[in-house]
């Protein structure tokens, strides 16, 4: 038996008895590692270069600053003037929901927390209004799902990290398939809101009290134009820019709101190293995984298999957005993203994608995992939220799984929806 064979079968062995994943691909390294002439000591060497990674640092900082934001009060004036352009069309609190699942993803990073720090307003809200419960828990657990595309996102800093991209560049790439998808997601918010018969609130928008709220919400308002602005015109790195993120909102929260606690920011804090630790351990293992599987030509092998069904890098792009649909009824997004990417990005860029444009699809797809059961992060979220079941849910949420299908066939067929932005600021090709 081959090297690369033990490697695999260890590999979906450990997955198929239920060990976490970091597990599972260091049982499947090790074990494969004793069986090739390949040194131990690449093993202390791999793990400690894979996580050796500054841009790393941002996703514990992102996670701990939403986190924050959430209990600082930032995230509910955010709702506040979102909620009055759309409250009196149909659906109006649904097609309110996305618009500030967008807006707040401009600040989390995370798909699940986008949810909750939403959700917990909204749901409640929508349910008040005569909403069913199963439609809220669809609009916040699909809205939730741009919250790992609009920068800053953490799966694009892993991606970009695994991949040897720019962040920047990756964060850039993220914003006019962001803002189209939460288009897409409020159109089905209002058509369904429409068929379902949720009227509007009966108050006429008038410019004059959403210009007070915008004045009103100032300082919260200006959160994603300071992580953002600083990033794109180059007063903070990636990195800089979450930990200004973290200052930001204890600013906001502590001084202007007044409304953060010692509790608050402890739990934040805890947030920040359970999560990151986390993501860290799964890096570092899937490092060594990618490097025996390199060392193996197991993407060279793969590379074979994948140009003997076609050269066509669009059909290629199709069958690769199958699998990972597959895929993500069962993987956790981050952990796909960094088992695969070494070795699909050299078959990508042998046909011609650009890695920048490959990014952005692999993580559009992985927005679906949010959404379908078994793992579903999402669903669990708004369940509970909504009090409903995710069975129920994950029914409902099937008009914006097609709202997202459709998105990225456009984003396939179209490159440029997702490199022109980049490109233009002279990142990647």
């Amino acid at each position: 038996m081959s090297v690369m064979t033990i490697l695999l079968v260890l590999l979906l062995v450990s997955l198929a008895v239920g060990l976490p994943i970091f597990i599972s691909l260091a049982v499947a390294t090790f074990g494969a590692l004793l069986a090739s002439d390949v040194p131990l000591f690449m093993i202390p060497q791999t793990l400690f270069s894979g996580v050796d990674s500054f841009p790393l640092l941002a996703i514990p900082c992102f996670i701990v600053a939403g986190s924050i934001m959430e209990h600082g009060g930032i995230t509910k004036e955010i709702i506040d003037v979102v909620r009055r352009p759309a409250a009196n069309m149909y659906g109006g609190l649904g097609v309110a929901t996305i618009l500030a699942c967008m807006f707040f993803s401009a600040i989390s990073g995370s798909g699940p927390g986008t949810v909750a720090a939403v959700g917990s307003l909204l749901i409640p809200a929508m349910l008040k209004q005569g909403y069913s419960r199963e439609y809220a828990g669809a609009v916040a657990s699909s809205g939730g799902t741009l919250g790992i595309l609009i920068p800053p996102s953490n799966p694009m800093i892993i991606y970009a990290v695994i991949a040897g991209q720019s962040v920047t560049g990756m964060f850039t790439a993220g914003i006019i398939p962001g803002v189209f998808i939460g288009l897409m997601h409020a159109f089905v918010a209002w058509y369904v809101g429409r068929h379902c018969k949720y009227k509007g609130e009966s108050e006429p928008f008038l410019w004059g009290a959403f210009l007070r709220d915008c004045w009103r919400a100032k300082w919260s308002l200006a959160t994603p134009l300071i992580i953002l602005g600083g990033i794109y015109s180059g007063v903070f790195t990636p990195v800089e820019a979450a930990v200004a993120a973290v200052f930001w909102a204890l600013f906001v929260g502590g001084v202007i709101h007044r409304a953060l606690t010692f509790r608050n920011v402890y739990k934040a804090l805890v947030d920040g190293v359970m999560i990151s630790g986390t993501v860290i351990i799964i890096v570092g293992t899937s490092t060594l995984f990618g490097q025996l599987l390199t060392l193996e030509q197991g993407p060279v092998k793969l590379a074979g298999v994948i140009l003997s069904i076609s050269r066509n890098p669009t059909v290629v792009l199709l069958l690769l957005i199958a699998v990972f649909y597959m895929l993500g009824m069962f993987m956790e997004t981050l952990s796909t993203i960094i088992i695969l990417t070494p070795v699909l990005l050299p078959v990508m860029i042998q046909l011609g994608v650009d890695p920048i444009h490959f990014g952005v699809l692999f993580v559009v797809t992985n927005e679906v995992a949010f959404l379908t059961p078994p793992l579903g992060v999402n669903l669990f979220v708004a369940s509970r939220l909504a009090n409903t079941s995710v069975e129920r849910l994950s029914v409902h949420v099937l008009p914006h799984i097609v709202a997202i299908t459709v998105s990225i066939l456009i984003i396939t067929f179209f490159p440029i929806i997702s490199t022109w932005l980049p490109h233009l600021m002279g990142f990647g090709r």
